[in-house]
């Protein structure tokens, strides 16, 4: 009597649960990444704008900040003087390229501030050297924190 063999088929590794698995491997690495951004700047109350969307946090963030009738100046936590801005402002600028980072400068004005003064920070922004700046607002209907 001959016995029938079976035919079998060689084995295989399924590639859809590998695929799913590696693809929220990747999704969990991607929010880690972005819940660890933090935001340098002092907290100024922002005035509102439609478009307004979070960006990823900068290297350097400017703050103004109307206390009195009296513009503080602050690079990211740092309080620095009017006369020292554009020194400072380069100092960053030199140590952002350094650094090979992007040269831009997230620029945090209170809402209350006249316009000529935000006017002249961008002026002193521009000669220190800053071609990207970004000028910081929140969405309508965010509270302030």
């Amino acid at each position: 009597m001959k016995l029938r063999s079976k035919l079998t088929k060689p084995p295989r590794i399924e590639m859809m649960p590998l695929i799913d698995i590696v693809f929220l491997l990747l999704i969990f690495f991607i929010f880690a990444m972005l819940s660890m951004s933090v935001q340098q700047g002092r907290q100024v109350d922002l005035p509102v704008s439609d478009n307004a969307r979070q960006k990823p946090a900068t290297p350097i963030s400017l703050t103004l900040q109307d206390k009195n009738g009296t513009i503080l100046f602050f690079l990211d936590t740092e309080q620095i003087q009017a006369e020292q801005l554009i020194a400072s402002l380069q100092q960053e600028l030199q140590r952002q390229k350094k650094e090979g980072l992007e040269e831009s400068i997230q620029l945090l004005a209170d809402k209350n501030l006249p316009y000529q003064q935000i006017y002249s920070t961008l002026d002193k922004i521009n000669q220190a050297g800053f071609s990207q700046i970004l000028l910081q607002s929140r969405p309508e209907g965010q509270v302030q924190q």
